[in-house]
C-alpha cells in the first residue's frame, strides 16, 4: 500500500529548460555502449514445480527485481524519461543486478493498444531533435515521438539487449496515478482513444490482458502476468471488497484471476501468472494484496494446471503504516507467528507454490523500518523467494526510491560534436544494506546472474546458461544462503546468540552429527517436556547443551516446532543452518 506523490509538473519543466539549453549545440547521436547480441530463441519461459521457478532444463531461477512505474498513470510511459536516456537507464538497471522489472500498467492503457490507437505521451526529447543525442531511440524518423506502445516495444528491447526480463501488472483500471487506491479489477470508466467510453469490466480486464499475452507470446523478454495490484477494500472507492472464496461473486478475486489464468494461458501457456492476494480473509487482515490465506481453501486451479501460476503478496514496513506486529521488539519469528506465516510464507515454506514479494521497501529510519526491511530481505534469502523492490522511482510518495536523481549531461567536443550521458543517483545505502544483499549472484565473484541463456545481465552479470556451466558446481550461488547446483549446501558461518564457541545448531541430541533423531527429540521435548525436555526423565532427555544446539532456526528465542522443522529441510538439502565452531 503506498501512495505516489507526484511532483511531475515541477519535475518535467525543470528537466526540459536544463536540456533545452544544451540542444543548441552542434550535434550527432550518441554512441551506445555495444551490447551482446540479444538472445532471440524464446526459449527463457520460466515454470513452478512446488515453491520454486526453474529454466526449460529444469534449473532452479531466482526473480531478484524492482518496480518502475509510469505506464500506469496518465503519462503512459516510464517516469524519468523527461531527465535520462533509456539506453543509459536500461543499461545502468542491469549493470546494477536487476534481473527482471516489473512494469504497472492500466486496463486502459492495454485497451488502446488492443484497438490499435496507442496513448500519447509527453516530449522525451528537445524540440524532438534526432540528431540530439537523448531518448533518440524514441523519436521517429520525422522527429515526432513514438506513441506509449512504441515506447513500451524499446524498453522490452533495451531488456532483452541488456539481458533484463520483465513483467506487467495491472495497477488500476484506468491511466490514474493514484489508482491503486481503488481495490478492484473492475468498475472504473474511461474514455479511450476513439472516443468511446469504456466501463472497465472483468471481461474487458480480461480481454485485454489476453490480447497482449497474444501479441507478445513470441518474446520472452515478457514473461508473465501479475493480474491485478493490491485487490482490497472499499477504501479509494470500489463499491465493493474484492473478496476470496469459491463463489460466483462478481467481486471473488480468486475466480476471476483463475478465469483470467485461463484466458492469458490459452493464448501463451509458457507466461507466468502472478496472483496477489486480498486484504481480509474470514476476520484476517493484511496489507492490500497481502492475504493469501485463501490459497490454503481455494487455490487457483487453471485448466491447464498450477505450473505457471506464482503467488505475489505485498509487505512493508511501520512507515508506510503502523500494524500491530510491529508494537514489540519484532524478529523474524515474531513476524511469521504474527502475521507472515498465516497469511504467505506458509506457500513457501511447505513447498505449495512459489511467491514473489511484488512489492517491499521503504524509506530509511536508523529504527523500525529498517529493522523490518533487514528481517524480511533476510528471510527471503533464506527462503528463495521471488522479490521486486518498491521501486526505482524516487516519486513513491511514501517509500522513496533505489534512484535519488537522474540527470543528463551534454558536452561539446573539440570537433563541434555533441556526446550525452545519463548520470543516474542511487541511494547507495539503501543499495548496498538492503537490496543488493538479495540480488541473485554467484557467491565468491559476486557476478550478478540473469535470466537469459545467452545474453549476460549488464556489464557485471553472466547469462543463466553460464552460471549453469562455469559457476553453479564450483562456487554456486546465494540462492537458499549458499546452495551449490549439485544440492550441497556452502557452509556460512553465523555467531550464534550468546557466544557458546561450541554450539553445533541442528545436533539437538548432542552425537556429534544433524540426523532425523534430532528433530524428533526437538518434537518430543515440546510435546513432552517432563520427560524428553531438558532435566526430564528419558534417558534420552534433550540436556541444556542439546536445547543450545536445538535452538536453530532462530537462535536466541524459544524452541518450537520450526527448529524441528529447519533440521528436517536441512537434512533434505533445501535449506541452511547456522554453522558455529564445527
Amino acid at each position: 500500500m503506498k501512495f505516489e506523490l507526484r511532483s511531475l509538473a515541477a519535475l518535467s519543466a525543470a528537466a526540459m529548460t536544463f536540456m533545452g539549453a544544451s540542444a543548441a549545440y552542434p550535434a550527432m547521436q550518441k554512441d551506445s555502449l555495444v551490447a551482446s547480441a540479444a538472445d532471440d530463441t524464446c526459449d527463457d519461459w520460466l515454470h513452478a514445480k512446488g515453491s520454486r521457478l526453474y529454466d526449460m532444463n529444469g534449473n532452479e531461477v531466482w526473480l531478484t527485481g524492482a518496480n518502475w512505474f509510469g505506464f500506469n498513470c496518465t503519462e503512459c510511459v516510464p517516469h524519468y524519461l523527461w531527465s535520462g536516456d533509456i539506453d543509459d537507464m536500461v543499461r545502468n538497471i542491469a549493470d546494477r543486478g536487476v534481473n527482471v522489472l516489473r512494469l504497472p500498467v492500466s486496463t486502459e492503457l492495454l485497451y488502446n493498444w488492443m484497438i490499435g490507437d496507442p496513448d500519447p505521451i509527453g516530449s522525451v526529447n528537445p524540440n524532438n531533435d534526432p540528431s540530439y543525442p537523448f531518448n533518440v531511440d524514441l523519436l521517429n524518423s520525422d522527429g515526432s515521438v513514438k506513441n506509449s506502445q512504441e515506447v513500451f516495444d524499446v524498453l522490452l528491447k533495451k531488456c532483452k539487449q541488456y539481458g533484463v526480463k520483465a513483467f506487467i501488472d495491472i495497477h488500476s483500471p484506468e491511466s490514474n496515478n493514484s489508482g491503486h487506491n481503488y481495490g478492484i479489477w473492475y468498475g472504473k470508466s474511461f474514455k479511450a482513444r476513439n472516443g468511446k467510453t469504456v466501463e472497465v469490466t472483468t471481461d474487458v480486464w480480461i480481454e485485454t490482458l489476453a490480447w497482449c499475452a497474444e501479441h507478445y507470446k513470441g518474446d520472452d523478454t515478457l514473461i508473465g502476468f501479475d493480474l491485478k495490484n493490491e485487490p482490497h477494500s472499499t477504501y479509494g472507492g470500489a463499491p465493493v471488497d474484492a473478496i476470496w472464496d469459491d463463489s460466483n461473486a462478481p467481486n471473488n478475486w480468486k475466480k476471476a484471476a483463475q478465469d483470467c489464468a485461463d484466458a492469458i494461458l490459452d493464448k501463451n501457456p509458457n507466461a507466468l501468472i502472478l496472483i496477489e492476494g486480498v486484504e481480509g480473509f474470514e476476520g484476517h487482515g493484511a496489507w492490500w494484496g497481502g492475504n493469501l490465506r485463501g490459497v490454503a481453501k481455494y487455490p487457483v486451479m487453471p485448466s491447464s494446471g498450477t505450473s505457471q501460476i506464482v503467488y505475489s503478496p505485498h509487505d512493508y514496513g511501520p512507515v508506510v503504516s503502523p500494524q500491530t506486529w510491529f508494537e514489540k521488539d519484532f524478529t523474524e519469528k515474531t513476524l511469521l507467528d504474527d502475521y507472515w506465516y498465516e497469511t504467505w510464507a506458509y506457500l513457501v515454506e511447505k513447498d505449495m507454490y512459489p511467491l514473489l514479494i511484488g512489492e517491499w521497501g521503504g524509506r530509511l529510519d536508523d529504527g523500525k523500518n529498517e529493522q523490518w526491511m533487514g528481517i524480511l530481505r533476510d528471510y527471503m534469502i533464506k527462503h528463495h523467494i521471488n522479490h521486486t523492490f518498491w521501486c526505482l522511482n524516487d516519486d513513491s510518495g511514501d517509500t522513496g526510491g533505489l534512484w535519488k536523481d537522474i540527470q543528463f549531461s551534454a558536452n561539446r567536443q573539440d570537433d563541434g560534436t555533441v556526446i550525452g550521458d545519463t548520470k543516474i543517483i542511487w541511494d547507495e545505502t539503501k543499495y548496498d544494506t538492503y537490496y543488493y544483499p538479495a540480488i541473485w549472484k554467484t557467491l565468491d565473484s559476486k557476478k550478478f546472474i540473469g535470466l537469459d541463456h545467452q545474453t549476460p545481465l549488464g556489464v557485471n552479470g553472466i547469462s543463466l546458461n553460464d552460471f549453469y556451466a562455469n559457476y553453479a558446481s564450483k562456487e554456486g550461488s546465494n540462492i537458499d544462503g549458499g546452495k551449490k547446483a549439485d544440492g550441497s549446501i556452502v557452509e556460512i558461518s553465523t555467531s550464534p546468540t550468546g557466544g557458546d564457541t561450541d554450539i553445533f545448531y541442528g545436533d539437538a541430541n548432542c552425537s556429534g552429527e544433524v540426523k532425523m533423531n534430532d528433530a524428533v527429540l526437538v518434537m518430543q521435548a515440546l510435546a513432552n517436556p517432563d520427560e524428553f525436555g531438558v532435566g526430564g526423565t528419558d534417558d534420552s532427555a534433550m540436556t541444556e547443551k542439546g536445547a543450545l544446539n536445538a535452538d536453530c532456526y532462530d537462535p536466541g528465542t524459544d524452541l518450537s516446532n520450526m527448529d524441528a522443522l529447519a533440521i528436517q529441510k536441512y537434512l533434505l538439502k533445501s535449506t541452511t543452518l547456522p554453522v558455529y565452531s564445527k
